[in-house]
């Protein structure tokens, strides 16, 4: 399924978390906590302002993020579970 992305919202897919700890003990699927870091899939065109202008968007496809707690709307593409957010719940880009 192809999705165009409105506005400043952008689509991106959680980065899976190790399963081993540093000490090589496996962690099961029950206790391993969400990732908070993802990578960008798609983006809107940007945040319409007040004044009629559009501000672009910061962040572009292929970028890693790290989110804060819950947030977005999940959604499934292709079999893939994802996340739609704004830009504005993004905490930082991975340089």
């Amino acid at each position: 399924m192809k999705l165009q992305i409105l506005g400043d919202r952008v689509l991106v897919k959680r980065l899976k978390n190790d399963t081993t700890t540093r000490g090589g003990i496996l962690i099961p699927g029950s206790a391993q906590e969400k990732s908070q870091q993802a990578k960008v899939m798609g983006v809107g065109e940007g945040k319409l302002l007040d004044d009629g202008t559009l501000r672009p968007m910061t962040v572009k496809v292929g970028d890693v993020i790290l989110l804060p707690g819950p947030v977005g709307t999940k959604v499934t593409i292709d079999g893939e579970e994802c996340l739609i957010m704004c830009e504005a719940d993004i905490l930082a880009i991975a340089r």
